[in-house]
């Protein structure tokens, strides 16, 4: 236990720890929208998926961003103000953004979730309140991993594609797709947030593997004719598996 505290305080990214029992401290936001959901317009690439995912409990981050990976995190957040409720709030990384100090810039729905009854207007005029987090499994029992080609993918001549309904505590570190011609495996660039693009993808359908990084370790997952061979912007894929 003590090698492990001493490793998250090393990278300074506690919440990264994939046995994280304790709550970290930081400070939270929220920002506005017509709907009070998500933005279809954040930085992890998910459009519409990132304004609806979790009731439009959502929010942004700064440094748990990590360059994109950090898409798709679920974390428990907590209010430690008087006005705060007990439970909090469960949200879905799907933006980046920088507050003052804060780690968590939350959509307006999530926002509310951290006030006591009859409270949640006093705690928006606070603007920023104290709080505590820690990563939780994301849950999505109707739901399969699923792949979606991008919209700004252009078939033939570019791919891009971005994971959605990423359960357990899991990030996804690498996409490649089989070369038939070459007998090779040629991984995808980390374009932007959870979006995974290629120049000149190979044709017909495509088998993917990726590589997971969670609480079980590090392990590869091959995915057989996944993609169709005439995908296009837009189109959903289901990988018939389930990250827990």
């Amino acid at each position: 236990m003590g090698l492990t505290l001493l490793l998250c305080f090393m990278v300074l990214l506690p919440s990264l720890c994939y046995s994280q029992d304790t709550y970290v401290s930081s400070r939270a936001t929220y920002y506005g929208s017509p709907d009070c959901l998500g933005t279809p317009t954040g930085a992890c690439g998910y459009n519409e998926y990132g304004r609806t995912v979790n009731g439009g409990q959502v929010s942004g981050v700064s440094r748990l961003y990590r360059n994109g990976t950090g898409c798709g995190a679920c974390y428990q957040v907590r209010c430690k103000e008087p006005l705060c409720s007990d439970e909090g709030v469960k949200v879905v990384v799907t933006d980046y953004g920088e507050g003052d100090n804060t780690d968590f810039i939350l959509s307006v729905r999530a926002y509310a979730k951290l006030a006591s009854p009859y409270t949640a207007e006093q705690l928006f005029a606070r603007g920023v309140v104290n709080v505590e987090y820690k990563r939780i499994p994301c849950q999505y029992p109707a739901y399969n991993l699923v792949f979606k080609v991008h919209e700004h993918s252009k078939y033939p001549v570019y791919l891009a594609l971005v994971p959605l309904y990423q359960a357990g505590v899991n990030d996804i570190i690498a996409v490649e797709v089989w070369q038939e011609d070459c007998k090779q495996w040629r991984g995808m660039r980390k374009a932007y947030g959870a979006v995974w693009d290629m120049p000149n993808p190979p044709s017909g359908a495509l088998d993917l593997r990726f590589q997971v990084s969670g609480s079980a370790g590090v392990k590869w997952i091959l995915l057989k004719s996944v993609i169709s061979s005439e995908w296009k912007a837009g189109a959903i894929y289901d990988t018939a598996v389930q990250l827990t």
